[in-house]
Formats: C-alpha cells, structure tokens, sequence
C-alpha cells in the first residue's frame, strides 16, 4: 500500500517486521497472564517498586550498547553518528528510571515527588512548578536550562501536591491491563511509554513493538525481565492485524498510541466510508479508554533582533538540526520556520541555512513511505529547494522557502512531512510586537497540531519592555504541550521530569497531536504545558547539534552510564567529552 499524505500525520504503509508477527494464541496467553497479575501490581508495596527500578536501570544498561548497535546498523548511520542514538535510545530511559526511582523514594518518605524549584502563581492566575535543572548535575550538564510545568487553571499552589501521584495516595483502584502500541522512529519511546503506564497509571502492559523497530524488541524483553519474570509485562510482535486483534481485546482495558493521528481514528472509529461517517458522527467503536501522542507540524517563530554573523551561524546549525535528528523521522522535528517579512536578516538566515544544510550528510530514508511523502510535497512545491546530493536510499535535506501565509491549506502548514523536509514562511508586522501576535495565531489558527513549539529570540531584543511583554503572551498563548525558549522545543522529550503530549483538549473525533501526556516523571495529574527556556546561544554549543557528532559519541554513552550510577568521579570525563 502506498503512503497517503493529506491533512495531519501520514497514513504509513504496511511493512512485516523482522521478526514472525505474535499468533493469536499467543496475543491471547499474554493478555490473560496479565489481567491474573494486575491486582498484584496495585498491590506492589513502594519499597518493592524501587527494587524492581533498581534491577530496570542495571538492566537496561547492560543491553545499551547493543541496542545502539543495532540502531544504527537499521538505519545504516555512519559510526560518528552513534551519539544520536544513544541520546534518542537508552539515555532518555535510563534517566527516566533513574527520576522515577526518586520520585518513589519521596512518594515513601513524604507522601510526594519533591518538587526541585519554585512553585508560583503565574499573573494569569495558573499555576507552574520549575521541574529543571532536576539535579545539581543537570546544571552542569545543561547550563543555563530551566523547564516549567504550568498546570491546567483551576490548579493552586497551595492545592499543588494534592495533584501529584494519585495512584499512590489511594489504593482502593482495579487492578487494568494496558496496550502499548510503539512507535517505530524513536527507540526510546515505546520503553518510556511503558514505564508510564506501570509507574504513574498503574497499569500492567502488553506491548505491540512497531514492525520498523521491531529489532530492538528481544533487548527489551531482557532489559525488562523483571517486569515479564512477575507477570507485568508482555511483549508481542506484528503490524496492523496484530494490533486491532489486541485493541478490540476484552482482556485490554485501555490503549495508549504513538503515531499518526490515521491510525488513531482507525482504532477508534474504523476504516473507510464507515469510519469516516462514524468519525463525523463521533459514533466510536471503541469503548475503551485512549490516550496517544500522534505528531505536529513543529513550528520555529524566528523574532527579529540584532543578531550578528555568529547568531545567524549557530542558530541555522540549531534550526538544520531541528530537522536532520533522526532523518528528520521525528513527530517534533521542524517543519514550519516562522519569519517577519520585513526583517532585514532573513534571508541571510536562509542562506546560512542552505549552506549547513549542505554540510550535512544526507541520511538513509529508513521509514516506510518516506518517498512517497517527499514526492508529494514537491508536487505541491516545485519550486523546493534540494540541498546536497543523496543516493537512492537517501533523501536530500529540502527547504521549501516563501510559503504564502494566506494560502491556509497549504500542505506544508496542515499536513506532517514526516521526512527530510522543512518550510519557511514569513508574515508582515509593522513591528517586533505586532508580528510575536501574529506568529502565535498563525501557529495556533494555520498549522496542525498541538505538540511542540519553539521560539527564537535575542536578548537585546526582551531588553524592550513592549517585546518582552509581547514574548510572555507569546508563551502564554501557544496552544501546544512544550513551549520553548532557544532551545529546540524536541529536548523536553529526553529531560523526562518534563512532561510530552499535546496541548489539553482534543477529543476523539478532533485529536490532532493527541490525548493525555507521558514522561512527567513527577507525576502530576493535571499539566497543561511545559514551558522550556535557555541562553540564546549555549556555551558550550549543545552536544546534540549537527556539527558536533563527535562529542555526541563521546558525550553520551557517558551520560547513560552516569544515570545508571551517578557519581562526581565521573564528572571529569564528561566535562572532557562534552569539549570535543
């Protein structure tokens, strides 16, 4: 089937994993072997789940450099490219079974997560809690970064502990089996996602791993023996079929999704006219609760400032690299560069973008349907832009510049790439403020989806009070889950302590980027957005950067080690990695 693109994400075609899919009799086993052991779940004393989060972290540790291993060989990256993988695969785990271990150990000592910074009430009345810098390290490690979570209005600061980890301030809940359906860009995506479900929801999972990285499943299997050897986690194998036989199952109790918003609509209101008519009609034929992260189109809202020849330099390597993470097979990569129309720097901001757009080596199109996706926006565009040279295999890094802001149904506004591709627009403002205004309801009105934001701005310019007014509003207003400040909105993904899901407020028949959030280590029940920020320019430049593969190798294997057993002696050779 070929991939079909239209407004949203895409519809992906169907592939065969390489591994045999799971039988029914096995899909059946599994689920009944966890609905016998969900009651003893709930019932897991805190101390025991700590253990269990000791034994995970010294586990997952083991398998990490295989599981590296493997990713790179699926998506034939060059060795100097291992870094990317270890900071989109086993470090974001491990760190995230590192903070849910702590947050265990406060919930035992003081009945909650410790909250690392202040908690304030905002001038619009909500509620936000600074969750980053998390640690002492992550100052070291992340200088100048600072994330908040802003709850939903309605939230208080007095009333803000009694939002956080419901499920184990009360006991009296059922016991619930639940489906993981993982996604295949991302390794580290489908293991998070369950361990969000066990720890923060309290639910026992049958995980479908996705056929694209369907490789990595045996290496979670022994990652999380812990968890299969008590009865609290199955693994099973398969495409599409596999995954309604498992959605429609009476033993699944609820489903949680990450991919595209077809598939979401599928499961829940069927395929083809009847779908449809169902899905306009919100006539589900599902019965049972879903959530589902399901991507975006990412905007980047450039703000006009006095940006000298070094600003312009880094941040194109930061917006090239929104995009080239991944091979640009990633639901919060940049597909929409906001520009003012009348800024007399950009469009040496998008010559500086072509030419490192030129630098970097093209990448294998390792996700189903790429082509397909690519072809259909330079239908659309042909006008686009190729940048560099890519062999059959590859996709070229393309600009698709001076996207009319009028022309609404624009596929590069309503529809996810989902491939080496970005855009740029600009809108007319008679002013830095004016155009933030309009930067933010083009985003919100225009471009689809609710999942991540980032905005780019100068310090010199917040030194005018009307544009720093203009910046709050600016994060005030953007209807999306990650809000953030100078630094690519898709990092809040790996922080863990932060939390990722789209924007509140999408229903069934309207879901967009998705429903209900994951990560969120801290495990508060009622977030409405993270709110990230740091320095215009980070010294050092971030190790995840495009240009600096060979500190990402160096850096992060580190980094993963550090999370499973932190400790100040290894500071040195971090410091050492991070510099080179």
């Amino acid at each position: 089937m070929a991939a079909s693109t239209q407004h949203g994400s895409p519809r992906f075609p169907t592939i065969t994993g390489v591994l045999p899919p799971s039988t029914q009799e096995e899909m059946d086993t599994a689920v009944k072997e966890l609905q016998r052991q969900k009651d003893v779940w709930v019932a897991l004393s805190i101390r025991d789940r700590i253990t269990l989060l000791e034994t995970l972290l010294t586990d997952m540790a083991a398998i990490a450099e295989r599981w590296v291993h493997l990713s790179c060989q699926a998506k034939a990256l060059a060795p100097d490219l291992q870094g990317e993988e270890w900071a989109i695969g086993p470090w974001p785990v491990l760190r995230n079974l590192r903070q849910l271990q702590q947050s265990l150990r406060d919930i035992e000592l003081f009945g909650r997560p410790h909250i690392p910074g202040p908690v304030q009430t905002l001038p619009n009345g909500q509620t936000s809690a600074q969750v980053f810098p998390y640690s002492t390290y992550d100052r070291l490690f992340f200088p100048g970064v600072t994330a908040e979570i802003w709850m939903e209005p309605g939230v208080s600061a007095e009333a803000l502990p009694e939002t956080q980890a419901l499920i184990y301030q009360q006991k009296q809940h059922p016991g619930k089996v639940a489906l993981v359906l993982g996604a295949g860009n991302v390794s580290s995506i489908a293991p998070t996602d369950v361990l969000y479900k066990l720890f923060a929801e309290d639910q026992v999972v049958v995980l479908k791993m996705n056929p694209v990285n369907a490789y990595i499943g045996p290496l979670i299997e022994k990652g999380f023996r812990v968890l299969i050897e008590r009865g609290f986690l199955r693994v099973t194998y398969g495409g599409a079929a596999e995954g309604a036989y498992l959605c429609n199952h009476p033993g699944v109790d609820e489903i949680h999704i990450t991919g595209s918003d077809k598939t979401f609509e599928a499961i829940v209101f069927g395929t083809g006219e009847e779908g449809a008519r169902r899905k306009a009609e919100n006539q589900p034929l599902l019965h049972k609760p879903i959530t589902g992260e399901l991507g975006n189109v990412s905007p980047v809202i450039v703000v006009p400032g006095p940006w000298t020849t070094a600003d312009i330099a880094y941040q194109a390597e930061h917006l090239v690299t929104s995009l080239t993470t991944n091979a640009g097979f990633n639901c919060n990569a940049t597909r929409v560069i906001i520009q003012h129309a009348g800024w007399n720097q950009r469009q040496e901001l998008l010559q500086a973008l072509r030419a490192t757009f030129a630098k970097v080596p093209p990448r294998t199109a390792f996700y189903p349907g790429a082509r397909d996706r690519f072809q259909s926006f330079l239908q659309a565009h042909p006008d686009a832009e190729t940048l560099g040279s890519a062999s059959e295999q590859q996709l070229p890094w393309t600009l698709i510049p001076d996207v009319y802001p009028t022309k609404v149904n624009d596929i590069c506004f309503t529809t996810e790439a989902f491939c080496a591709l970005s855009s740029e627009t600009a809108l007319p403002a008679s002013s830095v403020v004016e155009y933030l205004d309009r930067a933010v309801e083009f985003a919100n009105e225009t471009l689809w989806g609710t999942l991540n934001a980032t905005i780019l701005i100068h310090p010199l310019s917040l030194r005018d009070p009307e544009v720093a007014a203009a910046l709050d509003r600016a994060i005030e207003r953007l209807r999306y889950g990650t809000v953030s400040v100078n630094y690519w909105a898709a990092t809040s993904f790996t922080l863990g302590v932060t939390t990722w899901g789209a924007f509140p407020g999408h229903t069934l028949n309207d879901v967009q980027s998705g429903i209900g959030v994951v990560h969120n280590t801290l495990l508060f029940s009622r977030p409405q957005k993270t709110v990230l920020r740091a320095p215009f320019r980070s010294v050092p430049t971030p190790p995840w950067f495009a240009t600096r593969t060979k500190a990402a190798s160096a850096l992060f294997p580190r980094l993963a080690d550090f999370e499973r057993d932190p400790s100040p002696l290894k500071i040195p050779g971090l410091a050492l990695a991070m510099l080179k």
